[in-house]
């Protein structure tokens, strides 16, 4: 059983950082590629970054040269650290990941707020 916990969130003044985390359990975190996503109030669900199980990292056009997605494949973890962070930045976050049948799993989410 694929299982995805996200955590780190919570609430930071624009221009903040945060790290958020997400343990991947059930076996499949060092082959497969993890992914990151953010849906604002309201909204769709947004990609926000991906990595790849080699390293290989893609962002969001909005947050390009401010979030970092890092892996530690021993730890089973993906991170996204979230640097100079804007209100328009406030979401829940989720970790997602595609197995090898192709199903989808998310994690519950994890509640970013920037303050203005």
């Amino acid at each position: 059983q694929v299982q995805l916990a996200e955590s780190g969130g919570g609430l930071v003044q624009a221009g903040g950082s945060l790290r958020l985390s997400c343990a991947v359990s059930g076996g499949i975190f060092g082959l497969r590629a993890m992914d990151w996503y953010r849906q604002a109030p309201g909204k769709q669900r947004d990609f926000v970054a991906q990595i790849t199980n080699v390293g290989s990292t893609n962002y969001g056009d909005s947050v390009k040269g401010r979030f970092t997605i890092f892996r530690n494949n021993a730890k089973d973890a993906v991170y996204l650290q979230m640097n100079r962070l804007k209100p328009e930045d406030t979401a829940v976050y989720y970790c997602h990941v595609i197995d090898e049948e192709g199903i989808g799993y998310w994690g519950q989410g994890t509640q970013v707020t920037v303050s203005s």
